[in-house]
This record gives structure tokens, C-alpha cells and sequence, in this order.
């Protein structure tokens, strides 16, 4: 293929089970993917959720590295907004240490949880959220070991220095996200699972691409696989995607209408919560292989990363099988042979 594939997983709670079943089974998906031959497996930040577990993707990341021999390791990804650019820093400076080559840091730009969990996150610090922009120039920074001698922190280090650095994403879902990858020169991650909205995936790759012939542009998607398009069908159906728009203009994602309800709650504005049809690339592997292919050819894309957001082990579990690299390797070369 001419595209490379990777998983996102949230870690989510499966109803009937504990927290470190939920925990237990990323461990065995990321097994299951680095022998089924994806690119990379990465991990997501929530806070104060009861739909998936995944709160500390650093943590996570360093136990799964142990757990695996090859397969890239990261976040998907670590809210930046939240911490210390330098400490952050440090935490995968420490991972790539230990597995050189096999780490990636994935930055988000959102909160990854309610009001109160980032006033939780945020408490005692002086924050305001809104110099996203500023950390991830000094994060990047760090990272290539280069402080600018103006800078107020110039000859600090992030120690230990790794022997191959870890490779640094924005993960974003607007056009504006994808400038600020390009001016820093990293890979940009657009979020098609929470805006599907193909005029602005068009745009947001246009923008990337401006005079940045080496920048690789990134997609993560949802999508379910099964043996037939109506087995697959029906596992997607029952997926929504649920917005809470603020009475400021600002509207969020949300896992699920009682967190949409939650949060706005805790914003103390006006709101409301309307849930939307998710955009699921739903079919047999062949269906979905060719959707992903399209999208390869129209916005120039390397890679994605799948996410299949169906709170059911073993239909996930098979998704992913389904539509592994080896999987569709095989597939293209019986279809070259007939």
C-alpha cells in the first residue's frame, strides 16, 4: 500500500468489566498489532470519565513499550495545555532513552476532560489555557535540545538526552492546526473522527502542503470492519457523536450525552447538547480499504491511524485484524493473482 496504518485506542470501559481488564486488554491490543504489522499504537488522555480509562498516556506508554518488542509506542496525545512543556519533555526524553526509535509524542490542544478536571489538572499553577501555541514552540525546542540564547530558560536541558530523539505530532481538526504544525516543521494529525467535515480535511492538507514537500500529513478515521457490510453496519449504527455548544461560541466533542450534560454544567454558561450521526467508515475489510484509499488519493495523506470507537472486545478486536496491514497485504495479493 502506499499508505502506512496505525490504532488509536482510548482504553474504553467495557460494561462488565474492571478497570484493569480495560487497561488489560490495550496491552493485548497492542500485542495483537505490532504482530499483525501496524506502523504505530497510540493512546489518548481523558480525565474524570467513565467511558474510557485512559487518563495518563505517558504512564501507559512506557508500560506498553514493555510489553512490546517494535511496533511504535505514543500518545495520541498528552494536552500540553495542562503541563510544564519541560516536564513533558523530560517524561519522553526518559521513554526514548530506554526504547530509542519507538516513541512518538502526540500533542493535543484540547482539554481532555470537563471544567473540573482541568481546574483539577490546572490548580495551583498560573494558567489560563490560551498559550497553547507558545509550549509547543519550547516543548519542540526541548525537544531538538536547541534554546534559543534570548530565551529566559536559555542552556536548560531536558536530560537524559536519547540516542534517537522521539518524533513529535500535533494532533488537531482545523485548518489553523495544520499552519501551526507546518511552521513548526512537525507531522500534523488531523482528527477525521471528530470532524468529518471533508471540505475542511481538503483544506487542512492544502494548508499543510504549502512549501512543505517534507511534511507528512496524517489522518486518524473511525472505522469498523466485520465478514459482511451489514454485520458492520449494524455495529456502527448505534454510534453517535455528541457536541455541547457553549453560549461563547465554543463547541466540544464528547464521549457520551451525560458528559456533554456534565460539562456543560460545570462550564456555568449556557448551553446545549445535540448528538450527531458519527462518520463511521463501516463495511467488510475491502469496503473500507477502498475508502481509505480514496481519501489517500484526494488529500495526499501517508498515513492513518484507525479508531474504532464500539464498546464490544471481540468485534473490535477483529476490526483491527481485519483491516491490519497484513491483512490487507494478503488481500491485495490474492486479488493481483486472480
Amino acid at each position: 500500500m502506499a499508505y502506512k496504518i496505525g490504532i488509536l485506542d482510548q482504553s474504553p470501559v467495557i460494561e462488565g468489566s474492571s478497570n484493569h481488564d480495560v487497561l488489560q486488554h490495550s496491552v493485548k491490543l497492542a500485542q495483537l498489532a505490532e504482530g499483525w504489522g501496524y506502523e504505530r499504537f497510540w493512546v489518548s488522555e481523558h480525565h474524570d470519565s467513565v467511558d474510557v480509562a485512559g487518563s495518563s498516556p505517558e504512564v501507559l506508554v512506557s508500560y506498553l513499550l514493555a510489553k512490546t518488542k517494535r511496533i511504535r509506542i505514543g500518545s495520541g496525545g498528552v494536552m500540553l495545555q495542562h503541563y510544564s512543556p519541560y516536564k513533558v519533555a523530560e517524561n519522553f526524553h526518559v521513554l526514548s532513552t530506554l526504547e530509542p526509535g519507538r516513541v512518538d509524542l502526540g500533542i493535543g490542544k484540547a482539554p481532555g476532560g470537563l471544567p473540573l478536571s482541568t481546574k483539577a489538572l490546572q490548580y495551583g499553577t498560573v494558567n489560563n489555557g490560551e498559550d497553547f501555541e507558545e509550549r509547543l514552540t519550547f516543548l519542540q525546542q526541548l525537544i531538538d535540545n536547541k534554546i534559543p540564547a534570548t530565551h529566559p530558560l536559555a542552556g536548560i536541558q531536558a536530560t537524559p538526552i536519547p540516542p534517537n530523539k522521539q518524533e513529535l505530532y500535533l494532533l488537531g481538526a482545523s485548518p489553523n492546526s495544520a499552519k501551526l504544525a507546518r511552521e513548526l516543521g512537525i507531522t500534523f494529525v488531523f482528527a477525521r473522527f471528530i470532524n468529518s467535515d471533508d471540505s475542511i480535511i481538503a483544506e487542512a492538507s492544502k494548508v499543510y502542503h504549502e512549501n512543505n514537500t517534507n511534511g507528512k500529513f496524517i489522518v486518524a478515521v473511525a472505522t469498523i470492519a466485520a465478514a459482511t457490510s451489514q454485520e458492520a453496519i449494524i455495529l456502527a449504527e448505534n454510534q453517535k457523536i455528541v457536541k455541547v455548544h457553549l453560549a461563547s461560541g465554543r463547541s466540544l466533542t464528547l464521549n457520551s450525552h451525560e458528559a456533554a450534560e456534565k460539562f456543560g454544567q460545570e462550564s456555568g454558561e449556557d448551553y446545549e447538547v445535540k448528538e450527531y450521526a458519527a462518520n463511521i467508515i463501516a463495511g467488510t475489510a475491502t469496503e473500507v480499504k477502498g475508502t481509505l484509499d480514496q481519501l489517500h488519493q484526494l488529500y495526499s495523506i501517508d498515513e492513518f491511524i484507525l479508531h474504532t470507537p464500539i464498546p464490544k472486545s471481540e468485534e473490535r478486536l477483529k476490526s483491527f485484524e481485519l483491516l491490519s496491514p497484513k491483512s490487507l497485504a494478503t488481500m491485495v495479493r490474492k486479488e493481483v493473482s486472480i
